[in-house]
């Protein structure tokens, strides 16, 4: 669902065909939500239906500029203000580590670790992309940042989280009183 607000977002600022759509998704919104190019098309031809965007321009090849509707406006803008926010409970990465205890200890830490690195290779790469952002005062390059931010500050802190969990289950392992290690 949300894939509808992030298209309607990102033509709010400007019309744009699904090329133009798919290249803001790469350079601003693929670290928060993915799209596809299947994705981009298929939700533009309901968002069409719907009447939240209409074709604005025509070119070769069949490429169409679509433009977001007063309708579509007005979607944006009550999901932004008014709609009840789904919150991802789910996370496998936790899932995990609630039975890490079916490891030994070297692999629940070896998990833990890699879990470390993974989210460390995340932050580097976010820094990249901060370097690499032309950055203006436009909204999308405003509110990009403050996203941004978000990712910079959530890979550090589940970087450290996992450092510091390894760190437990070795220390429990240490002592052999261990929530892992039930599996030898």
């Amino acid at each position: 669902m949300s894939l509808r607000y992030a298209m309607l977002g990102l033509l709010s600022e400007r019309p744009a065909s699904g090329y133009d759509l798919m290249k803001r998704f790469e350079t601003s919104l693929t670290n928060v939500w993915p799209a596809t190019q299947s994705q981009v098309y298929g939700e533009l031809g309901k968002l069409a239906k719907a009447g939240l965007l209409e074709v604005a321009a025509e070119g070769p090849r069949g490429r169409k500029e679509y433009a977001i509707t007063e309708e579509g406006l007005a979607e944006l803008r009550h999901w932004l203000t008014e709609a009840p926010r789904e919150r991802m409970r789910r996370s496998e990465a936790m899932l995990r580590v609630f039975f890490l205890n079916i490891l030994t200890p070297l692999e629940a830490v070896t998990y833990l670790s890699t879990e470390a690195e993974r989210a460390a290779g995340r932050h580097a790469g976010l820094k990249e992309l901060e370097a690499a952002v032309d950055w203006g005062d436009d909204p999308l390059s405003v509110n990009g940042r403050l996203a941004l931010e978000y990712g910079l500050r959530f890979t550090a802190m589940y970087e450290e989280w996992a450092r510091w969990a390894a760190e437990q289950v070795q220390e429990k392992s240490k002592r052999g009183n261990g929530t892992t290690g039930d599996a030898n």
